[in-house]
């Protein structure tokens, strides 16, 4: 796992992860949810929404990294050397 153990210490997902056992799950691993709830749903969450915003970030982050195609391919054998990939990969986009 390339998290090594750690535990996440907020979760950020859209709304096609709201459901009572997926929220259930991350509130038992002590991280706090920003999942929008559907509007179908008879009791709203309330939502951290400038929190929300960074999973656009992380998604464009992602897109980006994945024209590499070493990381998208995940070649690697070993977490530690695709983790090298991805650092590489992050330090040609921020060059860029």
């Amino acid at each position: 796992m390339l998290l090594g153990g750690l535990g996440p210490g907020t979760v950020i997902a859209d709304k096609g992860y709201d459901s009572a056992a997926v929220v259930d799950r991350v509130r038992a691993a002590g991280a706090r949810v920003v999942i929008p709830t559907q509007k179908n749903r008879a009791v709203q969450r309330a939502t951290d929404w400038p929190r929300y915003k960074d999973r656009n970030l992380v998604e464009r982050f992602w897109a980006r990294a994945k024209q590499y195609r070493r990381v998208a391919t995940q070649y690697e054998k070993t977490a530690r050397n695709l983790m090298a990939f991805v650092h590489v990969a992050a330090v040609m986009i921020l060059l860029q």
